[in-house]
């Protein structure tokens, strides 16, 4: 089973840059997109709508920022909206499709500009929330992989420049501790079960891969999945966003 999982700094955009063209030849079985930055009504192309799949899309109220979709090869039994965070919901930061022993998340969490201590609060706010969340369906009988732009860098191995940016929110101390008490509770960090490599990066805030480079897109599973990741990349070939997608393979079917 194959997963792509891609921010597109809006979906538009990133169809202009050939994304839809290149995700033709992926064969991928889910894809999950995050950052639309409009709603499904401004997407009139059937490009956006590619017949293999069947796509779902949860859009922020605003109609012009953030924004979530799935695209499901097979169909879904059910389809979650958002995470019952009611200061959240209404930003389309989350999209779900359940099947009977699994369920495919797609999240985008909120940003944090340097400097800027409201958002940062929210930012905060919204992963203690998550935590609580992903506790709770721990219990549940059923596996789950959360596909995101998570907006953290877990360890100094997923920043380009960790002195520069050890301040920088993103890769906060108290952030980087958030993602190891996810780890220790039980979850797994896909692309990292198969990768250790210190260069693999997934984010470019200036837009221009090569400098300032942060791994902040991640997959993250049950741990009931640890051993079913099969393979891992992160595509850098072409530039579609200031994002690359994330490309993992199970050795699961659902």
């Amino acid at each position: 089973m194959r997963i792509i999982s891609f921010s597109a700094d809006g979906i538009q955009q990133a169809a202009g840059n050939g994304f839809y063209d290149w995700l033709s030849e992926q064969d991928a079985d889910f894809v999950c997109i995050q950052d639309l930055r409009c709603t499904e009504y401004d997407l009139r192309d059937d490009l956006y709508f590619p017949r293999e799949y069947n796509a779902y899309f949860f859009d922020h109220v605003d109609g012009k920022s953030d924004g979530v979709a799935i695209y499901c090869r097979k169909l879904p039994k059910a389809i979650m909206t958002g995470l019952g965070f009611s200061d959240f919901d209404m930003e389309g930061r989350y999209i779900q499709a359940d099947y009977e022993n699994l369920s495919v998340g797609c999240l985008l969490a909120p940003y944090a500009e340097p400097g800027n201590a409201d958002q940062l609060r929210r930012k905060t706010e919204f992963y203690g929330l998550l935590q609580h969340h992903l506790q709770k369906i721990r219990n549940k009988r059923r596996e789950f992989i959360i596909c995101g732009n998570w907006h953290i860098a877990h360890t100094a191995a997923d920043v380009q420049d960790t002195e520069h940016n050890s301040t920088t929110p993103g890769f906060l101390a108290e952030e980087r501790q958030w993602m190891d008490e996810l780890v220790e509770s039980g979850y797994v960090d896909a692309f990292r079960e198969i990768n250790s490599d210190h260069d693999e990066f997934s984010w470019w805030p200036d837009g221009k891969p090569g400098s300032n480079g942060w791994r902040t897109d991640f997959q993250v599973v049950s741990k009931g999945l640890k051993y079913a990741v099969d393979y891992g990349a992160i595509y850098k070939a072409r530039v579609f966003s200031s994002h690359a997608p994330i490309i993992m393979d199970y050795d699961i079917e659902v």
